[in-house]
Parts: C-alpha cells; structure tokens; sequence
C-alpha cells in the first residue's frame, strides 16, 4: 500500500481511537463519584485493554541493508512441510510455492505423518506429486527429502528431520498453505538483527471465495494477524507464530529435539499448538517479530463442523500455553501482562452487563447503556478493519474490499456472540487434547 494512504488510515484510526477515550474520561469526571462515573471508569478499562489496535498502525516490514542482506543470503535454510491427509492439488501449489522463492531455499523436507484413505484405512502416498516434486526439485539445485512415518503427529513429524538437520534457519510451513514468491527473502530480513529469534509470517485466507464463512474468517484473522501480532511485534514480543509460517533460529528446535515433541498436559500428549510451544523457546532467548511482509495463504474451513472444530482446538491449546506464559515468562515482562490483560478482557465482557443488571440506578438506564455499547462496538469494529485496506490482493477489487469492511460489525458480533461463549467452554475442556486435531480425512480443498 502506498506510504500516504497508509498514514491517512493510521491517523483515522488513532483520531477515533482518542476521542472515544477523551470522551469517556470528560464522562467520568463530569459525573464525579456517582454510578455513571463507575460505569465510565468500566469503559475506560476497556478503552485501555485495547492498547493494541493503534499499537498495530507503528508496525513497518523490516528492511536488511545490502550488506546484511549478503549476509542473511548465505544463511543455510530448510523449509519442513508435515503432510497428513492432505488435499493433493493444494499439497502440490504447497511445494512448488517452496521451488518459486525469489531467494531460493536450500533444503526442503516434506515428512507424511502415515496418511490414509478412511473410507478404505489403506496408505495414501502422494507417489506422483512425492516424484514430481523431487525431480522439480533437484532442477531447481535444491535438496530436498520426502519421507513417510507411522502416524504419530505433527511434532513427531517435524522432529522426525529438524532434530539432525544442520540448517540456521528453520522454516514451518503447513501442506494447506501456499507462500507468495517473496515470502521467505522477506521473512529473513527481520534475522539481520542477531537478537530476533523467530518471525511469524503473515496469514491470508487462500479459499476466500468458497462460501460467506470464509469470507467472514478472513475478517475474524485481522484482529489477531493485524491487530495484536502486529501490536506485539513493535513490542518485540509476538506471542504465537502461525504454523501455517513461521521461521525460526535452527538451534531453537534442534536444542529441544525429544522435549518438544513429548510435551504432555495433564498426563496426556499435547500435540496441537506446535506453534505456539515454537514461539515461546523463541520468548525466552530473545525477540519475536512479525514480518507482514511474509504472505502465505491458507486453506480455512468451509463447513461449520469443521470450523468450530479447530477454533476449540486453538482454544484449548491457548489455554494450555496461557498456563505455561503465567509459569515462565518473567511478571515484570510484556508477555506476562499481556496474558493478564486478555483475561481481564474476558471478563469484563461478562462482568459489565452483569453490573449493569445488578445496579439499581443502571438498571433503569439498560436499553441507552446498550445502544452506546452497540455504537461504540461498531465503531471500533470499523476502526480494527481499516486494516483490510493495508494489502492489496491482485484477486480482490477495492470494492470487494469495501463491501467486507462494511460487514466487519457482522464479524465483531460473531466473535462476541459464538466464539467468546465457545472460549470459555474450551478453557474448562482444556484437557480434552488430540494429536493432529483437524482431520481424520481431507476436511478442506480448492474446488476451482
């Protein structure tokens, strides 16, 4: 996006972003100590856990000079991609994505964690892509392995080739996800700083066209990969990385080979969350960034079934590693209060109603509190959402771009309403944990 347009809509956004705070404190002392003035102070706290959205408007994509880009050139890079139950025509966009790098990679390392056909339980082994993709390969002077492992999942899988590979720089990418040609020159740029550790790459959604729910889950993605990750990142502390692409100093996963992948909670094997684990051996050696320069695109779920699937496996996993940020991240560290603030988040959604219904005085006022609530609500859904406009997708017009960020209160109101309640029932399941956790068989594919 151009520098100009980009500024203009930082400005717009922190402009409302401060009048709705400046509004809410002339409120708050203008009603001195009554019940208006401690409703007030509720919405300042809320104003205040929303740190992030005009943060996230200071985040820039990282830049090597030439000379530091020489030498992140000669830095040794594999990508590994774990393959389980894969739809073959995205698998196949997925390795060729890893051969069209404008900065070539050096190895690739492709690990089929036991796929089968469930309809027959014989293996599926993807011999013509494995074949085709080996010879397109060693065209392209890049070495590359394929191998296939009884099913285990997807840190077994991982692990199965990182643990001895001598590579500097680790690359993760999921067989659902398609890197854009500068995806891995850019994502290395930030590794010119020797104190960065890893760098999360900047998720699309690839089946945006499929159906409304994909639709609406690029809008859900935005507060999360352009709003609190970005916010993170000017911090120096991202949180979690997408598996769907992250990159990581290579001694990061190497030094925790039989840790990693044996991780367990509550007596039982925790293989869901890789990414975030990943992200937080990075936490405690150094900076985690995110470079929104890095784009991959990634297949989401077109059924409900699905979908709701993996946003309680997120959720779980989450709530495992809010555990593990309380236990080890130091409580004078961003990350720490970060997790703090999230909860705090949590409830005051349900706590300020609960106020309201319980206070006599409020009481009487409900129906005005909430339409504010509801003006306001909107409001800062439209402000979150000027970030659809910070990427240009040669696929997307600017009036499909308006039309999605008309209907990002549709999205705020599905996070609030569906996804919010389904949290809280994750946080209390948390120990309900899987292996891979997405599919018994192939759950999503291209269909054009």
């Amino acid at each position: 996006m151009r520098p100009g347009a980009l500024a203009a809509l930082a400005a717009l956004a922190l402009c409302g972003f401060l009048s709705w705070g400046a509004l809410h404190l002339v409120m708050m002392i203008r009603h001195g100590l009554g019940s208006e003035a401690s409703l007030s102070m509720v919405w300042m706290a809320c104003f205040a856990l929303l740190w992030w959205v005009p943060l996230a408007w200071l985040e820039r994509p990282f830049r090597a000079t030439a000379e530091q880009s020489a030498e992140l050139d000669r830095l040794f890079v594999t990508v590994q991609i774990p393959v389980y139950n894969e739809d073959p025509r995205v698998l196949e966009m997925c390795l060729r994505s890893t051969l069209e790098q404008s900065r070539r990679v050096d190895r690739v390392r492709v690990v089929d964690d036991g796929s089968t056909d469930p309809a027959t339980g014989e293996a599926v082994e993807y011999a013509e892509i494995r074949d085709r993709f080996l010879e397109r390969a060693a065209a392209a002077g890049v070495e590359a392995t394929w191998d296939r492992t009884p099913n285990r999942g997807k840190r077994f899988a991982q692990m199965h080739v990182l643990a001895q590979d001598d590579a500097d720089i680790f690359v993760t990418l999921d067989s659902d996800s398609v890197m854009d040609r500068e995806a891995i020159r850019e994502g290395l740029a930030p590794f010119a700083d020797p104190r960065v550790r890893s760098v999360a790459g900047h998720v699309l959604v690839l089946n945006r066209d499929a159906n409304l729910l994909t639709r609406m889950t690029g809008l859900l993605y935005l507060p999360f990969t352009r709003g609190l990750r970005s916010a993170q990142s000017v911090m120096r502390r991202v949180t979690i990385n997408s598996g769907t692409l992250a990159f990581y100093r290579a001694h990061l996963i190497r030094d925790r080979a039989g840790v990693y992948e044996r991780e367990t909670f509550l007596g039982r094997p925790m293989q869901m969350n890789d990414d975030s684990m990943l992200t937080f051996y990075a936490l405690l050696e150094g900076d985690t960034v995110h470079q929104p320069s890095s784009l991959v695109f990634t297949l989401v779920p077109e059924r409900a079934g699905h979908y709701f699937g993996q946003q309680m496996r997120w959720m779980r996993g989450t709530t495992v590693r809010h555990l593990w940020w309380f236990r080890y991240m130091p409580v004078r560290g961003v990350v720490f209060w970060l997790t703090v603030a999230e909860y705090l988040h949590l409830f005051l959604g349900y706590a300020i109603p609960l106020l309201i219904l319980a206070h006599p005085g409020l009481r009487s006022e409900a129906g005005g509190i909430a339409l504010a609530a509801l003006v306001i609500g909107t409001a800062i859904s439209y402000l979150i959402s000027l970030r659809l406009f910070t990427i240009v997708r040669s696929d997307e017009t600017v009036a499909q771009r308006l039309v999605l960020f008309l209907f990002s209160p549709v999205a705020t109101a599905w996070r609030l309403l569906c996804l919010r309640p389904l949290y809280i029932y994750s946080m209390f399941t948390c120990g309900r944990i899987a292996q891979w956790g997405t599919r018994d068989k192939v759950e999503v594919g291209l269909s054009s």
